[in-house]
């Protein structure tokens, strides 16, 4: 699985100390939901990733701490 993240995205995971393996967890086993006509949400345990496909690509917009 490819995955990339915005500068944005980068700096959200680095602050919140979420890792790539824990954001590609998230894509896989999270339970998703469609946000506008691109987005997908994907909640997983404590995080929620904000994300697009772009053919293979996972694009990483933004990801938080579930409150």
């Amino acid at each position: 699985m490819k995955i990339m993240l915005s500068r944005h995205a980068k700096e959200q995971a680095r602050e919140r100390g979420i890792s790539i393996n824990e954001i590609t967890k998230a894509i896989q086993q999270g339970a998703k939901h469609i946000q506008g006509p691109h987005k997908i949400v994907s909640d997983f345990m404590h995080i929620r990733i904000v994300y697009k496909r772009i053919e293979e690509t996972h694009y990483i917009i933004m990801v938080v701490i579930r409150t």
